[in-house]
């Protein structure tokens, strides 16, 4: 038997970013500006480092956004670095699927291309992807 508990409020947006390994789903609604990732504030989930942080600020940068929306993230896999692509490409989307017309401005910016590049995988015969073992001829 299911119940549904009316009380919680459904969040306006919900979107995905993927880079390498690292997944983000992204939960957006309307706010002052919180940012959690994985039940963390983001400053403490990324250890405090500001290159991370100003990466996935920027689509909300961009559109003078950034205190107007309350952000829940999931992230699972990959690094640090990974999830931060993650999360930037999933802001995005999500701001693009409350409002069609910011589309244009985060394309612009490159904010919602995915970055497909992945690890090789290794192969049988090699030490690592493409690296192989020493060559002697005699």
């Amino acid at each position: 038997m299911f119940f549904i508990n009316l009380n919680m409020s459904l969040p306006l947006c919900v979107a995905v970013g993927r880079r390498k390994k690292a997944v983000a789903k992204v939960k957006l609604d309307s706010g002052s500006g919180i940012i959690i990732v994985n039940n963390k504030p983001l400053e403490a989930y990324f250890q405090y480092n500001s290159q991370y942080i100003q990466l996935l600020k920027g689509p909300l940068l961009s559109l003078n956004l950034e205190n107007s929306y309350d952000i829940s993230i999931e992230a699972k896999g990959g690094g640090l670095r990974g999830q931060a692509d993650a999360l930037k490409l999933g802001i995005a989307r999500a701001l693009c699927s409350i409002s069609n017309d910011k589309r244009p401005l985060l394309k612009k910016e490159g904010y919602l291309t995915r970055d497909y590049r992945s690890k090789e995988r290794k192969k049988y015969g090699l030490r690592k992807a493409r690296k192989a073992p020493q060559f002697s001829k005699r």
